[in-house]
């Protein structure tokens, strides 16, 4: 068994100041510097420097080049890669002293995972081992080793094999995970742990977690920053999971009239809790408005009111009466207990305003006790004003690949989020680099109507410029939250982003692009190859609804990743529905990053069956194996399981053989939002089908929409329809 291969430091305590990506990431910067020049000097650092994360928007190159001379005598002297990370160290501590900042614990979403002398909240570490011990004390495999004790490493060191992190997306979505695809040995090999964190990152992408720049041997590593980090992503979750219209429709009662259900729509989860609250606050008579979890809170008062109106059987006039702050805290964590609220933090976190931990508990209230009415008129009303299951399923499959690209925004409702334009942008940006003009955007938020109009044109212009079907589409029908539009805008650009990812693997391409029927041609030939009978005549062919086809592609990509043992025929709908939940664990197991649902697998949702075979297939064209059927020459970057977008220098890594664990191994090459350039090509992708073949570039374009118009319509007669439907507004 082969050991991991990453980029390793001589100074351990250097290399524990980063992860694996931002160190393949500086070593390739290095490495090309180096390349450039034949040396590298601390002169030659203030130009490099200024473009790294944390010091361009603080420093100019004069200011760095006066603190290099501060501890480098010489500018002129040749520097080493250590020598670069402890420069870069030193600059970026001095950038957050000349801001004033001190480094904050770990942020619940949308965290940077990736900062520099990391520090962790030893309360929150606390608050979620007992999350933890509470909901999975239980499981027939991880009680073996709860309760944790929140004092020891205990946490850190049980997450190292994935088993935990895997479970607790389990308790915070369910069923996001087949349990059956997790490896469970009290003792797991490298290439089994390393399984386990793949299908832990992918599938925590997969319920919206922020994944971006943390990879699997961060978390073999047991990096607490990282990993405090993304459970607190995935208890934040599981807290909110509720709060919306479509969990909860007593949420209507927080709106002044039936206009504003769309605002509360469009809403994040942490501002609908926020305007929870203090709707209750109101009614209690508190005149303070609460805008955060953190100041806002800090003397308990707000704590107290609440938690009067919502349980007034365990009132206690001592918790307003009392002055000081932390008796009152107490106090109010007393009647909260009462209510049987689990305590997720303690008096000092209230005083002292833990953003994330107040967020938990004020969540945990509202699981326990909402206090909203039961008025049945308004709770049809929230129930009518919800998609349809199809749109749901596929607003969420956008929703989560656009958050999985890395952009700055976060998307929680997208078709009131890209209403503005300036989301649809960054993505632009991410899979067509370099496309957008920042100068003639407007960032949020943007109060003027004709500035998202803006936005929205430019959306238009470049779209058209990527050869996407957008007939009498203009940038105004996107402003208006015209669904149909903008969930077809979307299905062209992964589409777009799919081929092109898997056009820049294929070295013999000779301009030719990567189309739907090469896919199909791809994944029956692989298929074929292994010596099984199974084919697929079409994205939307019905006999695909057993998942059986799929379970042999993933089986034919990689022999040992499918445990047929546990496969069923596919006959009935449960069968159908344990194989489909299968596929797309064994899938995120091996290195795809991919949002369908069982659903989609078994009704055959002819987008995201594309999808599905389109990342097994960029996977399997990265794996560096002689076999005739599929013969890459990967890279070093997509050499490795699951690959990264992220370029290696060979100097940094050597490409594992078959079999051997990732370095990093979270990006599915499908939905990365950088190409990765290699030279592997399967000679059978540009095989020709049958001129009878319905799969075709056509067929997948932003036609396919609704369940009439994904056989046959095309891209044009569609827009061209949904042009003339009412907008939502």
């Amino acid at each position: 068994m082969s050991s991991f291969m990453g980029v390793f430091v001589s100074d351990q305590w250097l290399q524990s100041q980063f992860t694996q990506v931002e160190l393949r990431a500086l070593k390739s910067k290095f490495i090309t510097m180096k390349n450039q020049k034949g040396k590298v000097t601390v002169g030659d650092l203030p130009p490099l420097m200024i473009k790294l994360k944390g010091l361009g928007d603080l420093s100019t190159e004069e200011e760095i080049r006066q603190v290099l001379g501060e501890s480098n005598s010489d500018m002129d002297n040749e520097i080493d890669f250590e020598g670069f990370l402890r420069s870069y160290l030193d600059l970026q501590s001095r950038a957050n002293a000349k801001l004033g900042n001190s480094k904050n614990s770990s942020s619940f979403l949308k965290a940077t995972t990736t900062s520099m002398l990391h520090t962790i909240s030893v309360s929150e570490k606390a608050s979620y081992v007992a999350h933890i011990n509470s909901y999975l004390r239980d499981d027939p495999f991880l009680k073996q080793f709860l309760p944790l004790d929140p004092s020891t490493n205990a946490l850190f060191d049980l997450a190292k094999d994935g088993v935990l992190l895997c479970k607790l997306i389990n308790v915070a979505v369910p069923n996001t995970i087949d349990e059956r695809a997790i490896n469970t040995k009290r003792v797991l090999n490298p290439w089994e742990r390393n399984e386990n964190h793949t299908l832990c990152l992918n599938s925590a992408k997969a319920i919206g977690c922020t994944v971006v720049n943390i990879g699997t041997q961060d978390l073999v590593e047991g990096r607490p920053h990282l990993v405090l980090g993304l459970i607190s992503q995935i208890i934040k979750i599981q807290l909110l999971a509720d709060l919306n219209l479509r969990k909860t429709p007593q949420l209507v009662e927080l709106m002044e009239d039936n206009n504003d259900v769309e605002e509360l729509m469009g809403l994040a989860p942490e501002k609908v809790l926020l305007k929870w609250m203090n709707f209750h606050l109101k009614k209690a008579g508190y005149k303070k408005p609460v805008t955060n979890f953190s100041s806002d809170l800090k003397d308990g008062e707000a704590y107290a009111y609440l938690l009067n109106v919502l349980a007034p059987e365990h009132c206690s006039p001592t918790t307003l009466d009392t002055k000081d702050a932390t008796e009152r805290a107490n106090l109010v964590l007393e009647h909260a207990e009462k209510m049987d609220c689990k305590r997720y933090l303690t008096p000092k976190d209230i005083v002292e305003g833990s953003t994330n931990l107040n967020l938990a508990f004020v969540a945990q209230i509202f699981h326990q006790r909402n206090g909203l009415s039961t008025d049945n008129k308004k709770i049809s009303f929230a129930e009518m004003m919800t998609d349809d299951e199809l749109i749901s399923r596929e607003e969420r499959c956008f929703r989560l690949w656009i958050n999985s690209l890395g952009i700055d925004s976060y998307v929680n409702n997208l078709f009131e989020d890209v209403r503005n334009g300036w989301v649809l942008l960054e993505v632009l940006d991410k899979v067509s680099p370099r496309s957008v003009h920042w100068k003639h955007a407007t960032k949020p938020p943007i109060k003027m109507p004709f500035r998202k109009v803006e936005n929205c044109n430019q959306v238009v212009r470049i779209g058209k410029q990527l050869k996407l079907s957008l007939v009498n589409v203009a940038g105004n029908d996107f402003v208006q939250g015209n669904k149909k539009l903008i969930l077809a805008f979307l299905w062209q650009l992964m589409r777009f982003n799919m081929l092109q990812l898997l056009k820049n693997l294929r070295s013999r391409f000779q301009g030719k692009g990567v189309t739907d029927a090469d896919i199909l041609n791809w994944a029956n030939r692989k298929v074929k190859s292994s010596g099984r009978k199974s084919q697929m005549e079409s994205f939307k062919d019905k006999s695909l609804s057993n998942g059986l086809f799929f379970l042999e592609l993933l089986s034919a990509v990689e022999p040992r990743v499918v445990n047929w043992n546990i496969v069923t025929k596919g006959e009935s709908d449960e069968e159908k529905k344990l194989n489909a939940t299968y596929i797309i664990s064994v899938a995120r197991k091996l290195g795809c990053s991919i949002f369908l649902l069982p659903e989609d697998i078994i009704e055959v949702n002819q987008k995201m069956i594309l999808t599905l075979t389109a990342s097994i297939m960029y996977w399997s064209l990265q794996q560096p194996t002689e076999d005739s059927e599929s013969s890459p020459a990967a890279s070093p970057a997509a050499s490795s399981r699951g690959g990264s977008p992220e370029p290696l220098d060979g100097s940094q890594m050597s490409p594992p053989p078959p079999f051997s664990p990732s370095t990093n191994g979270t990006e599915s090459p499908a939905f990365a939002s950088t190409p990765v350039s290699g030279e592997a090509e399967d000679s059978s992708v540009v095989a020709e089908v049958d001129d009878d073949d319905t799969v075709s570039d056509s067929i997948t374009s932003a036609a396919q929409v609704d369940d009439e118009a994904s056989d046959t319509a095309t891209s044009t007669s569609l827009l061209e329809k949904e042009k003339e439907l009412p907008s939502e507004e």
